[in-house]
């Protein structure tokens, strides 16, 4: 009897195991900001004025972090493209009337590495 019920403890302890495991994928427990991505882009938002008018989870002026990589999951490299180099001349119009201020200082490569620190936020 002892040896039942300490085969069917191990086993349910597997399961459980397995089952813990399984869902600490699938709840997406990957930790972002060990990402070289994510840290060389938060380092340039850091820097620059854009905390101002953004914030990660709720819209301030602008749109949450959040909101802008939900939006732009899945776009093709032209269209991430397109995007960065909105954030160097500025606009209006995609996310409602008030602008965006221009970054004319802000390189390219810079203005991309911010984006992908922004998509890493979904």
């Amino acid at each position: 009897m002892f040896r039942y019920v300490s085969i069917l403890l191990l086993g349910s302890l597997l399961l459980v195991s397995c089952a813990e495991s399984g869902n600490s994928k699938a709840s997406g427990s990957v930790d972002v900001t060990q990402d070289p991505a994510y840290k060389k882009g938060f380092a340039l938002v850091k820097q620059s004025d854009c905390l101002t008018c953004h914030q990660v989870d709720a819209k301030g002026i602008g749109p949450s972090y959040k909101a802008i990589a939900q939006k732009y999951a899945g776009s093709t490299d032209a269209q991430l493209y397109a995007v960065s180099k909105k954030i160097i001349k500025g606009g209006a119009g995609v996310w409602g009337q008030i602008p965006m201020t221009p970054h004319p200082t802000l390189s390219s490569e810079d203005a991309q590495a911010m984006l992908q620190y922004i998509l890493l936020l979904k």
